[in-house]
């Protein structure tokens, strides 16, 4: 029996929402109010929070998976240098879960930093 390893080759995003992290917890905890939903639970890598959602599993979908490409609809991030394992805001809690271990989770990290560098940097050069 041959057991092969093969990572994924690509993540394509194809939206990206920056949040500030503050009024994130905020419409995180007015969801949470007005849905009396359970405790939301966020990734954290390398000093970014994120939520990523993934398209459904269409046949083209599946293709694309098996030559190694992976597609997210969107990522909803904000920077956010320390971890903690959960935050209390407005009377409401959020738990985030360290991820820095998944390859995958650790370079979109470093992905998302460069994109917030480049857009935040250039909306103060105009500024």
């Amino acid at each position: 029996m041959e057991i092969l390893i093969e990572p994924w080759k690509k993540l394509v995003i194809h939206e990206v929402i920056e949040y500030n992290f503050e009024e994130w917890l905020s419409q995180i905890a007015f969801g949470l109010k007005t849905s009396g939903g359970a405790i939301p639970t966020i990734n954290w890598a390398n000093g970014i929070v994120f939520q990523s959602f993934n398209f459904p599993d269409t046949n083209s979908i599946v293709d694309e998976k098996l030559k190694g490409t992976l597609h997210w609809s969107s990522v909803m991030f904000a920077i956010k240098k320390k971890f903690e394992k959960q935050i209390i805001k407005d009377n409401a809690t959020i738990n985030l879960v360290d991820v820095s271990v998944n390859e995958i989770f650790s370079k979109l990290a470093e992905r998302l930093k460069e994109y917030s560098e480049a857009k935040n940097g250039a909306a103060k050069s105009h500024s």
